[in-house]
């Protein structure tokens, strides 16, 4: 019973630490995938002023003018909104009288413009845009069509589907969260909220964890003052963390039962053998002067005596192996220290062997044996490195830098443990523009921390297959963005394990420790991309990762 209260304190202390390690990692997470969709936000208005700015002073827009309404400008105005997917509802021009006289929509002409309250009014590229209030999720837009003396002859509207900001937010949810963007310039609290994703006002209302974009805007001075909040349920990222304290606290309850049910039998039935034993003991060494004792008289007598005789023998057995584990617990401690200064030594090392290399009479055994220390204290100081960046991880690095000879230094480098498994590692290549040429696939990235990337996805692909298995590396280039996808033969991902696949600590296999998913995923987010798990085109089984990255960075491309 006494040991219960060192375990319970240790439960306790176990349980709080977790939870804070937890908590601060969700909200890294959070605030990663709160700064991506403010960007995406941004971008996408940005865009829309631009449009609605360019397109009022087009050419094709002097028929008004002229007062040359036909078809002409319909159709133009038809093929901007088929041009753009969806993205604008509806776009049409008015004259001075706010009659509709051309539209994408040709059943409104003649009819009047809907009269909708003004929200903002804002000067973008020597343009005044004209932004209504939010109606039914559609935005109106307007810039006016200025003649050649500068005088208002019409102007230009755009409905743009505000659905699509919902969107960019529901692809920052995930389970237990909700996300919403927010309007700072409006001191109303009820109409702050410009768009949200379901179940965002009951989290806010739970007053659980939540965060909000930092980054800067695209342009400069802001043009709008909005923010990216993410809220979560404590209760759905804490689940583990409670899961594991109830556990410990069923183990407390069950080791205190059995121990209240069975001490006071136990304990009856050993000690009146030890009151017995101890009487002897005392009769024994008055009388003898520590003579072993003599085995005779009644039976319970004589295995008393023997299991004296052995209770000493075990004692002096005891005392060696306490010598021996100590010993062994100051080596343990030596060792912990010197683990802090593995550094230094692999740096000296690596340094002599350089030195050793660039002798000119070293022998080709002696140059062997050089390149192998430099390899073997390269390997350590990387497996040193990968300890300290799960822990703390830089931020990425931005340049631009070819995939194909990345993906291929990669696989080269595994090349050797994958043909010591009997495994088939292969690379597939993007087709080349021009005949001849050399297929190149230019991304911003950094490209150390892509190549850690693509040595952990490959290797485990190799580690987890049989003799006889299968790896594919790709590149699947595309207009903006580009794929790259590593795919096996071997036995898959269940759908349960896709939940936990990129948890750090999780693994399937024996001696991993379930660090390498964690921080791939990790740095392909920081690289604002995607990485996903799905099934294998190889074959009837297979996991095939997959990690999508824009090519060009958008901090980058607003600084520029």
């Amino acid at each position: 019973m006494t040991a219960l209260l060192p375990m319970l304190i240790v439960t306790v202390l176990t349980f709080y630490e977790a939870r804070t390690v937890l908590r601060e990692e969700i909200a890294r997470d959070m605030q990663t995938r709160a700064n991506a969709a403010s960007r995406q936000v941004d971008n996408m208005m940005f865009e829309r002023l631009q449009n609605l700015a360019s397109w009022s002073r087009l050419e094709i827009m002097d028929e008004v003018v002229i007062g040359d309404f036909d078809k002409r400008l319909s159709n133009f105005l038809n093929e901007l909104k088929v041009s753009y997917h969806g993205v604008y509802q509806s776009i049409y021009v008015v004259n001075n009288h706010n009659v509709i006289v051309a539209s994408s929509q040709p059943a409104d002409i003649g009819k009047p413009n809907a009269s909708v309250p003004l929200w903002l009014q804002i000067s973008f590229a020597n343009r005044i845009v004209r932004l209504s209030q939010l109606q039914q999720h559609k935005l109106r837009m307007a810039s006016d069509i200025l003649d050649a003396n500068q005088h208002k002859v019409g102007t230009l509207w755009v409905v743009f589907d505000w659905s699509a900001v919902t969107r960019i937010l529901e692809s920052t949810a995930n389970q237990g969260s909700a996300a919403a963007l927010i309007n700072l310039d409006d001191p109303h609290p009820a109409t702050r909220v410009l768009a949200e994703t379901q179940h965002w006002k009951k989290i806010v209302a739970a007053h659980d964890i939540s965060v909000d974009s930092v980054l800067q805007p695209a342009a400069e001075p802001p043009i709008f003052n909005w923010i990216v909040s993410i809220a979560q349920y404590r209760s759905v990222v804490m689940a583990p963390v409670h899961r594991m304290g109830y556990m410990f606290i069923l183990l407390l309850i069950i080791t205190g039962l059995l121990a209240a049910t069975f001490a006071a039998p136990l304990s009856a039935r050993i000690t009146r053998p030890l009151a017995r034993l101890t009487d002897y003991a005392n009769h024994f060494m008055r009388a003898t002067n520590g003579a072993p004792p003599k085995v005779d008289g009644p039976t319970e007598v004589r295995a008393l005596s023997n299991a004296f005789s052995k209770m000493m023998d075990d004692l002096t057995l005891s005392k060696e192996n306490l010598t021996r584990a100590a010993k062994l617990a100051v080596a343990g401690e030596m060792a912990a220290a010197m683990s802090h200064e593995i550094r230094t030594p692999l740096g000296i090392l690596r340094s002599s062997a350089q030195v050793l290399a660039r002798e000119k009479k070293l022998s080709p055994e002696g140059q062997e044996v050089v390149a192998f220390i430099n390899m073997e204290t390269e390997r350590l100081n990387k497996l040193v490195s990968t300890l300290v960046d799960s822990a703390r991880p830089r931020p990425p690095e931005f340049a631009l830098h070819d995939l194909v000879p990345m993906v291929e230094h990669a696989v080269a480098m595994l090349r050797m443990q994958a043909n010591k498994k009997d495994v088939n590692l292969a690379v597939v290549l993007p087709q080349p523009s021009v005949a001849g040429a050399v297929s190149r696939v230019l991304v911003e990235c950094d490209a150390e921390q892509m190549t850690q990337v693509l040595l952990n996805l490959l290797l485990n692909a190799i580690q987890v297959l049989p003799a006889g298995g299968k790896v594919v590396a790709s590149i699947i280039d595309a207009a903006d963005h580009v794929i790259i996808s590593v795919a096996d033969n071997g036995a898959g991902v269940t759908e349960a394990q896709k939940e936990q696949i990129f948890d750090p600590f999780f693994t399937q296999r024996p001696g991993g420790i379930g660090l390498g998913l964690a921080v791939s995923k990790q740095i392909v987010t920081a690289h604002f991309g995607t990485l996903a798990v799905d099934k294998s085109t190889l074959g009837s089984s297979g996991a095939d990762f997959r990690i999508e990255l824009p090519k060009r960075q958008l901090l980058q491309d607003a600084a520029s």
